[in-house]
């Protein structure tokens, strides 16, 4: 419960304090909120960069050429499922052909193609067993493909022979091929000569197309025409001028209906598609056009272009699945029903630069895409299904989004910027405003956030432009057949170079500018006038952003960070330094309280603003980053490169955490199940669990438990043997680990010595890694060698002192003990003088003077005994007792006999305490213990 507010409290301050604690609320749970990782979601990628298209009979596989490798696309998802390094028969520079098994991606035979020169074309016939193959060598090859031999070599052809077709008759053997002559050769495989020769073109043919009886040919050109021949009578019986250059005809299918294309009679229709970039529908016989498509969007040309890139390359009939199926210049393969040639799906093999993109639709199920061409691209990212939007005559540079997602603007070179609208029912995209009026290219647009109110554009004629959007633009869209022209309301002169980012704040009353200047500004939404000037990069401006939470902007610039500054007093708050190269993009994320930018480098990073650290750097991209976008749940991010890649993100975070508990849950239970083990002293399998978990720390806690059982050695080699080799290779690595630290480097080398010992050289060199685990090893193992080495001669230096203290102290004791008893006889003599008629008695008095001299002699016997035989020892040197002994040794008093009577034992205590007064009140001289060892 929260404590009552006292009565004395200002309204102000209760709330301050009800502010201070929503706040502190926000901030606590928005630090459990923040983004921790990204993973990629989804790529859109190349996969088709030019030349021959084929798709499988039952029309579910397409199979496209990208550089080295040829993708194979699933049709319904729109997604790369396998790449192979070349396709089901394939020819190569190499002068090699190749037959793969493309389901298992698998090359099943590879042989040489006999061509002198690269291979330019190829063909099958209808029963796939036979394939001719055309060279730059003029000659033609023809291969048993399941008995996998050249049958035949026809040599005749003019120039590379571009193109080779098979009869669709096989019982006929014909084969029809043309080179550069322009003209087309019959051979006749079973005399394997040139039957007859077809000259009627002017350019160079590009298909031909065979009706279904083989009676007809219809052949086409970039001569503009095509020619329908009697295959009977070899003759010419229509010219037909489609004036367009051709690059595919296709015959249409006999018995089926094609009113809704303008088909009445029976007589053979053929397609043509070629520069104009649209399909068309020719009758053979009379040479009528009956059907010409129209594209929606779609500029008509009025010129003919060759180079175009809207010109069709390729036309192909998928009779599984009723479509017909077109591929442009610009690397787009486009899907029509074959009944009512309406586009049913189609797909993006090549974007080219990506400049902008952005999620698109009200659940944010499509982006769109700003590459280096006048259209836009609309993906539906469930099946990758492409929309491209014709309008703008020049490169689009820059997108933006409204609220709701629906609507969206685009700007380009063409000085124009133009809106528009997804249908959400169809989800199809149509223009619906144009605006005009900039002098110079347009290079950023920015969106209204509130209400889809306005927008503004910034130039490169360095003027800033409000466009006001008219309420009858949303009554009127649908119906609309032409765009509406838009005017500008307010135009301003903001930066002295060109604009580079333009933003409306979230609440539509401010716009913030950046520049190549080096400047970002603050302008008022209704009238632009300048409210603030933020200074600090060093290098222009390449984004700006307003934080959805706080008064705050955030800029990016070339010099390689990202700052924050405040709206009230446009000072820095914070810089963010971590790009090496220019930071070209940056959003906020998880509520204002993280950063996303974009490099010129291709990496992402992730920021968090309280901290100032970069969490987590994503590297996907190859080349400069331009486009980011954050979805509306927050959980989603779209990148877009000048690689080509289009990349989603997804947030893993609460994935990674759930995974990372998980870990630990497990890393838990096996720890405990470890001790278990140990405790049961169950060591095999402790160990097996040790190295399982990868811990060098638990393995070795195994090791030194397994080394201090009673016969830890014979145990510890026989649970190491047991090991698999892989857990060998792990505990081999750990002992490199171990064998750093003078610690543990004994159970290392135990290890160590198990395996060289029990290992053969061959099974060693088996061991992944095995030259950097002995690179690791000598040089500590040498280490400890030597420390080994040193305490070895510093033990023997002790026990060399130490005998040399105790010869010393024995020659001591000895002259001591001397000193003692002439002493005490002179002091006894002199007592006896002075008092003869006094019964005193003196300390030497109970001694009788022959025990005396024997007990000097034995003393004195026993202590060169004593020497000599040290001196014996130390010379020898070939058993040091340990010091403790030594002073064992010495420090025991000598046993008395049993024969000794009580007065003597009393003398004997008295004079030792005498001699112990005697050393404490004056230590022996140096000279003395010099005469000691003189006498000794």
């Amino acid at each position: 419960m929260e404590e009552p507010l006292h009565n004395t409290a200002s309204a102000e301050d209760m709330l301050a304090e009800e502010f201070h604690r929503i706040f502190e609320h926000t901030m606590t749970n928005g630090a459990d909120e923040f983004r921790v990782s990204y993973a990629v979601s989804s790529k859109i990628e190349p996969f088709y960069k030019g030349g021959k298209v084929q798709i499988n009979k039952d029309g579910t596989y397409m199979f496209c050429t990208c550089g080295t490798k040829v993708n194979i696309i699933d049709i319904t998802t729109g997604k790369v499922t396998k790449s192979i390094e070349q396709i089901l028969v394939t020819s190569s520079r190499a002068l090699l052909l190749k037959q793969w098994d493309w389901k298992e991606s698998a090359c099943t035979r590879t042989w040489k193609a006999i061509h002198t020169s690269p291979v330019a074309s190829m063909a099958f016939d209808s029963t796939s067993t036979l394939l001719a193959t055309g060279g730059c060598d003029s000659t033609i090859k023809i291969w048993d493909v399941i008995k996998q031999y050249c049958t035949h070599s026809l040599k005749g052809s003019s120039g590379v022979v571009h193109l080779v077709e098979f009869h669709p008759d096989i019982s006929r053997l014909q084969l029809f091929s043309s080179s550069m002559d322009y003209k087309i050769r019959l051979w006749n495989l079973n005399t394997s000569k040139c039957m007859m020769v077809l000259d009627a073109h002017y350019s160079a043919v590009t298909s031909l197309a065979f009706t279904s009886d083989g009676n007809t040919l219809v052949s086409s050109g970039r001569d503009k025409i095509c020619i329908v021949w009697n295959l009977k009578t070899y003759k010419s019986e229509r010219t037909v001028p489609v004036y367009e250059t051709v690059e595919a005809v296709v015959l249409l299918p006999e018995n089926e209906d094609f009113t809704a294309l303008g088909v009445t009679s029976k007589e053979p229709h053929f397609i043509t598609a070629g520069s104009k970039g649209i399909l068309r529908i020719w009758e053979a016989y009379s040479g009528r056009c009956v059907y010409s498509q129209c594209v929606p969007g779609k500029p008509k040309k009025d010129t003919e272009d060759d180079a175009d890139e809207q010109s069709l390359t390729h036309c192909a009939i998928v009779p599984a699945t009723h479509k017909l199926t077109t591929v442009t210049a610009e690397h787009n393969i486009l899907s029509y029903d074959l009944f009512t040639l309406k586009l049913t799906c189609q797909f993006v093999g090549y974007n080219d630069e990506v400049l902008d993109v952005k999620f698109l639709g009200p659940s944010d199920t499509h982006i769109v895409v700003a590459t280096n061409s006048p259209q836009l691209k609309v993906f539906e990212l469930a099946t990758l299904n492409c929309q491209i939007l014709y309008g703008h005559t020049d490169t689009i540079l820059a997108l933006d989004v409204f609220k709701k997602g629906t609507k969206f603007a685009s700007c380009s070179k063409d000085k124009t910027i133009r809106i528009w609208k997804m249908s959400k029912i169809t989800g199809e995209v149509n223009c619906v405003a144009q605006g005009l009026g900039h002098a110079h290219s347009i290079g950023i647009i920015s969106c209204s956030r509130l209400k889809e109110g306005f927008i503004v554009s910034g130039s490169q004629d360095c003027t800033l432009k409000l466009w006001n959007l008219t309420k009858s633009l949303e009554i009127n869209s649908e119906k609309a057949t032409e765009p509406e022209i838009l005017h500008a309301d307010l135009t301003e002169k903001v930066h002295d170079k060109d604009i580079n980012s333009v933003v409306v704040s979230p609440n539509d009353k401010l716009v913030a500018t950046g520049s190549q200047d080096r400047t970002a500004k603050l302008w008022s939404a209704s009238d632009f006038s300048l409210i603030g000037v933020f200074r600090g990069h060093k290098r222009g401006i390449w984004s700006v952003q307003f934080s959805p939470m706080d008064q705050i902007l955030a800029t990016s610039s070339a010099d390689g960070t990202v700052k924050l500054w405040g709206l009230q007093d446009f000072n820095c708050l914070k810089t963010f330094e971590g790009h090496d190269a220019s930071v070209l993009k940056t959003i906020f994320v998880s509520r204002g309280t993280q950063l996303l930018t974009s490099g010129s480098d291709g990496l992402l990073k992730l920021w968090t603003i309280k901290t100032n650290e970069c969490v987590k750097t994503l590297d996907a991209h190859e080349d400069k980053v331009w486009g980011l976008h954050c979805n509306k749940k927050d959980d989603m991010v779209v990148t877009g490169a000048t690689d080509s890649c289009i990349i989603i993100w997804k947030d893993v975070t609460e994935i990674e955490l759930a995974e990372e508990q998980a870990k630990q849950e497990d890393q838990i239970l096996k720890q405990q199940e470890l001790s278990n083990l140990l405790h049961e002293k169950k060591y095999l399998k402790a160990l097996r669990l040790a190295v399982s978990l990868d811990q060098p720390q638990t393995v070795l806690t195994v090791i030194k438990a397994i080394l201090g059982e009673s016969n830890g050695h014979e145990r510890l080699e026989s649970t190491i043997l047991k090991l698999r080799q892989d857990q060998k290779e792990s505990v081999l690595k750990f002992c490199i680990v171990w064998n750093t630290n003078s610690k543990n480097c004994h159970e290392a080398q135990y290890v160590v010595q198990i395996l060289l010992r029990n290992e053969t050289p061959e099974q060693l060199l088996q061991f992944n890694g095995i030259k950097a685990a002995l690179e690791g090893l000598i040089p500590y193992t040498e280490r400890h060698f030597q420390r080994v080495n040193r305490l070895l001669q510093a033990s023997m230096f002790l026990d060399y002192m130490w005998q040399s203290m105790r010869l010393t102290g024995k020659s001591c004791d000895s002259d001591i003990q001397v000193e003692d008893m002439e002493m005490e006889s002179f002091f006894s003599m002199d007592k006896t003088a002075v008092g003869a008629g006094k019964a005193a008695i003196t300390p030497g008095s109970d001694w009788p003077q022959g025990n005396k001299k024997q007990d000097d002699a034995k003393s004195t016997d026993n202590d060169s005994e004593s020497s000599a035989s040290n001196n014996g020892n130390f010379h020898k040197r070939k058993h040091f007792l340990p010091p403790c002994e030594y002073l064992k040794e010495n420090l025991e008093p000598p046993s008395e006999s049993s024969s000794d009577s009580e007065d003597a034992r009393k003398s004997d205590n008295q004079r030792a305490k005498t001699s112990v007064r005697k050393i404490k009140q004056k230590p022996p001289s140096v000279r003395k213990k010099t005469k000691c060892l003189k006498r000794s």
